[in-house]
C-alpha cells in the first residue's frame, strides 16, 4: 500500500491525512477551495462531499492538514537514529532545509496558504500551526527541555521557520541558494542565542546564594 492509499472503509482523518499533500498539489492552480478538494478526491477515488466534509469546507483546515503532512514526510525522511549523529546545529539546519525540499514543488501552494494565514481571523490558527511544527522539529533533533527553555526555544525557531519561508516562496534563485543562505544566517542566530543563555545559566548556577550564606552565618555547619 502507498503512502497515501486509504483503507477499505476509511475514517474521515484517514482520508484528511491521505488527501492533504493531494490538494496541496491542486491548491497552486485552484486556490484551497473546493476545487482543490473535488481535484484531489477524484484522484484518490473518494466521493466528493466525503472529502469536503473531511474538511470542514474551510481553506485553513486544507492548509492545516497539508502542513501536518509536512511533518509527518519529514520525520519519515530525517528519522532520529539519522539526526543523532549530527550536531544540534546540523540538526536544525537539516531539519529546516528538508521542509523546502518537501514543499518546493508545491511554492505557489505556498504562497497561497502564507497569505490565507495571514488573514487576521486565521493568526491564532497559524501560530498553534507554527509552534506545531517548530515542537515537532525541536523534538526531532532530541530536545527534551520542559523549562522555560522548552518554550523560547520553539518560539525562535518557528520565529526563524516564518521568516525564511517569507524569503523562500519568493527565491529565483538557482537550487534556491537565497533561501538557504538566508537560513543559515539566521541559524546562527539562534545558536549565538543559545550559547548565551547556556553561558549565562552557567553563571546563575555558580553564583553563591545570598540566601544560603546569610543563613551558614546563623547556623554554622559543624
Amino acid at each position: 500500500m502507498s503512502k497515501n492509499a486509504l483503507p477499505a472503509d476509511p475514517t474521515l482523518d484517514e482520508i484528511r491525512v491521505a488527501l492533504a499533500p493531494v490538494i496541496g498539489r491542486h491548491a497552486g492552480f485552484d486556490g484551497w477551495s473546493e476545487a482543490a478538494v473535488h481535484a484531489a478526491a477524484d484522484e484518490m477515488g473518494v466521493d466528493r462531499d466525503v472529502a469536503m466534509l473531511a474538511f470542514k469546507g474551510k481553506a485553513i483546515d486544507m492548509i492545516d492538514a497539508w502542513i501536518e503532512g509536512v511533518d509527518l514526510e519529514l520525520a519519515h525522511r530525517l528519522p532520529a537514529e539519522k539526526l543523532e549523529a549530527m550536531k544540534i546545529r546540523d540538526r536544525i539546519t537539516a531539519l529546516l532545509a528538508t521542509r523546502l525540499d518537501i514543499m518546493a514543488p508545491d511554492r505557489e501552494s505556498l504562497r497561497r496558504a502564507l497569505a490565507i494565514m495571514a488573514m487576521p481571523q486565521n493568526l491564532p490558527r497559524a501560530a498553534k500551526m507554527g509552534w506545531r511544527s517548530a515542537d515537532r522539529m525541536w523534538r526531532l533533533a532530541g530536545d527534551s527541555a520542559t523549562d522555560l527553555n522548552h518554550y523560547t526555544k520553539r518560539m525562535t525557531l518557528s520565529a526563524v521557520y516564518g521568516s525564511t519561508l517569507s524569503v523562500f516562496v519568493n527565491d529565483d534563485s538557482e537550487n534556491f541558494a537565497d533561501s538557504r543562505a538566508f537560513l543559515d544566517r539566521r541559524i546562527d542566530n539562534v545558536m549565538q542565542i543559545e550559547k548565551v543563555k547556556y553561558q549565562a545559566k552557567q553563571r546563575k548556577e555558580f553564583t553563591p546564594s545570598l540566601s544560603r550564606f546569610i543563613g551558614r552565618l546563623r547556623y554554622p555547619a559543624r
